[in-house]
């Protein structure tokens, strides 16, 4: 190796050094307000209830923030909304997932998937999850995605990953959401409730961004 080379490699690793030194004394964010609470009770036509699970639930959650609540249209159509939001000192993500915890509670997973979402501040569309679980012949039909920094979505946990490293790099934070819509059809047409779901989950992902979780 020449001498300019080894000077340009040195210099990298001590810029690497320096970068990962600053970024692991800068301290963990904490979260201030929470916010997500303040998401409106009427979305896409819909008017919400509050609701909670089991506190057993919560307890393997662990989020900094859970809401779970039932919204019905005026033509009484369901559906079913959870967000779990984990600030930075969580990492920003569940280690939950429809995968692993529709099997425990009984459901199959028949079909599995992805729906584009385009809300207004994506033209080109983000995708979600879709997922259709049936049991004891209901069907129970979902959309989930990760989401961070408000207007961000990603599918996978691995996209997620990589966004949560590069807002900790640049920012001092890896904050995020698993959020998800649902409906159980006991009769119906599973293509229009997924159709259903799409339109409320677009809406909704365009007003995350106003409501997401201060951090300081």
């Amino acid at each position: 190796m020449s001498r300019t080379h080894f000077s340009v490699a040195l210099t990298a690793l001590l810029l690497t050094i320096g970068l990962v030194l600053a970024v692991a004394n800068r301290g963990t964010p904490k979260v201030l307000h929470t916010n997500l609470e303040h998401l409106p009770t009427e979305i896409a036509g819909y008017q919400g209830q509050e609701d909670r699970f089991p506190q057993e639930v919560y307890n393997v959650l662990q989020a900094d923030f859970n809401l779970y609540r039932h919204y019905r249209s005026p033509e009484g159509k369901e559906l079913n909304l959870y967000i779990g939001y984990y600030g930075t000192a969580k990492g920003g993500r569940t280690g939950h997932n429809p995968y692993g915890c529709l099997p425990g509670a009984g459901w199959a997973i028949v079909d599995t998937g992805t729906v584009v979402i385009r809300p207004s501040y994506s033209p080109q569309g983000v995708k979600v999850n879709y997922v259709l679980a049936r049991k004891g012949g209901v069907d129970n039909l979902l959309l989930h995605w990760y989401q961070t920094a408000g207007n961000r979505v990603m599918a996978t946990g691995l996209q997620q990953n990589l966004e949560r490293f590069k807002d900790r790099v640049l920012y001092n934070r890896n904050d995020g959401a698993y959020v998800q819509v649902s409906s159980l059809i006991i009769e119906g047409d599973i293509p229009v409730v997924r159709s259903r779901l799409a339109r409320f989950a677009r809406k909704l992902m365009e007003l995350l961004p106003e409501y997401w979780p201060q951090e300081g």
